[in-house]
C-alpha cells in the first residue's frame, strides 16, 4: 500500500480513531500519527497500548504540520474543536471528521475552517457497541462503506487522497449529499438506536418482570436490543439533537406502522403481519447478500482481535 499522507492527527481516540490508527499502521497510509484526546486518562491509556506514534498534549500540538486532520469527537463538540485548532492548520491542509450526522457538523465546522484548508466531511459506517482507545482493532472498517460528504467547491485532489486512505483501510467509499445522508441514516442508525433504547427502557420500568429475569432468559431479540443500546451515550445524546428532523421524520413513519401491525394484531389479521413479515425478511436477506453482515451463529459476532 501507498503512503497517501506524511502525517495525520486524529483529534479524539475512542473506538473509531484507534481503529484508523490500526488500520492505517497496516496498509502503511501515512508516515506518522498524532493524537490527542481531552481527557488525561485517555492520552495516558493510548501511551500504554501504543495508540498513535505520538500522543500529544494539546489538540494544537496534535494538528501541527498534519497532512489530514480527521475530528473523532462527539458530533455535539466538533464546532469548537475546529474554532480551536483553526489557527494552527498547515495550508493545504485537509480536515475531516467521522461523525454519523453531517448537515450539523458542515454548519458547526465549516465557518472555521481557514481559506486554503479542504473540509471534507466523512462517515465510515462501521461500529461496535464498545467505546474508548482500547475498543479499536485494524479490521474494523474491512468490507464497510465510508461516506464523503463533499461541500460545495472541494478540491478533487483532496478528496482523491482522502478515498484512497479509506480505501486503504479496507472501505468501500461512496459520496452523498448532507441532508440525503442524514435521513438515510436516520432510518438505517438513528432510529433503531432510539428504538433499542426505548426497549430496554421499556423492560427496566415493567417491575413486574424483574431484573434478573430479563438478564436470564434473553432470548435473541431482546439480547440484540441491548447490545445496540450499550453504545455511548454522549455520542448518541448528540447525535439526536443535531439530526433532529430527519429522526423525527422517521420515527413518524415507525409510529404509524407500528398502530398499523396493533390493529392487525387485535383483529387478528394474520394475512397483514404475515405478508409484512415476509418483506422485511427480504431486507435482511439483501443485507447478507452485500456482505454487511452475516447468518453465521450470533450473527458472527465473535471476540474480535486487534
Amino acid at each position: 500500500m501507498t503512503q497517501i499522507y506524511d502525517r495525520v492527527a486524529l483529534i479524539g481516540l475512542g473506538l473509531i480513531a484507534s481503529s484508523m490508527f490500526w488500520a492505517i499502521k497496516r496498509g502503511g497510509l501515512a508516515g506518522e500519527v498524532t493524537g490527542y484526546a481531552r481527557s488525561a486518562q485517555t492520552r495516558e491509556t493510548a501511551r500504554k497500548i501504543g495508540l498513535c506514534d505520538r500522543i500529544c498534549e494539546s489538540a494544537e500540538e496534535a494538528v501541527k504540520d498534519a497532512d489530514l486532520v480527521v475530528l473523532c469527537v462527539p458530533v455535539g463538540a466538533m464546532g469548537g474543536v475546529a474554532e480551536q485548532i483553526a489557527p494552527y492548520l498547515k495550508p493545504g491542509a485537509t480536515v475531516s471528521d467521522v461523525g454519523s450526522v453531517k448537515a450539523a457538523v458542515i454548519q458547526a465546522v465549516g465557518p472555521h475552517i481557514p481559506e486554503g484548508v479542504h473540509f471534507i466531511p466523512a462517515h465510515p459506517l462501521a461500529g461496535t457497541e464498545h467505546s474508548g482507545p482500547e475498543s479499536g482493532f485494524a479490521t474494523l472498517f474491512d468490507n464497510r462503506w465510508c461516506l464523503l460528504v463533499p461541500v460545495p467547491g472541494t478540491d478533487p485532489a483532496a478528496m482523491e487522497h482522502l478515498r484512497a486512505l479509506w480505501e486503504g483501510c479496507g472501505a468501500h467509499v461512496d459520496e452523498m449529499e448532507a441532508e440525503h445522508h442524514d435521513l438515510v441514516l436516520a432510518v438505517t442508525s438513528h432510529a433503531p438506536h432510539l428504538i433499542a433504547y426505548t426497549m430496554v427502557g421499556v423492560a427496566d420500568d415493567l417491575r413486574r418482570v424483574t431484573d434478573s429475569e430479563v438478564i436470564k432468559y434473553s432470548a435473541a431479540g431482546f439480547r440484540d436490543f441491548t447490545r445496540i443500546a450499550a453504545s455511548d451515550p454522549t455520542m448518541w445524546r448528540d447525535v439526536f439533537l443535531t439530526n433532529k428532523d430527519a429522526t423525527l421524520e422517521i420515527l413518524g413513519r415507525f409510529t404509524e406502522e407500528l398502530f398499523a401491525l396493533q390493529r392487525a394484531i387485535r383483529m387478528g389479521d394474520g394475512e397483514h403481519l404475515f405478508d409484512y413479515f415476509t418483506r422485511t425478511r427480504a431486507i435482511r436477506r439483501g443485507i447478507i447478500e452485500a456482505g454487511q453482515d452475516t447468518d453465521a451463529p450470533d450473527f458472527g459476532r465473535g471476540k474480535v482481535a486487534r
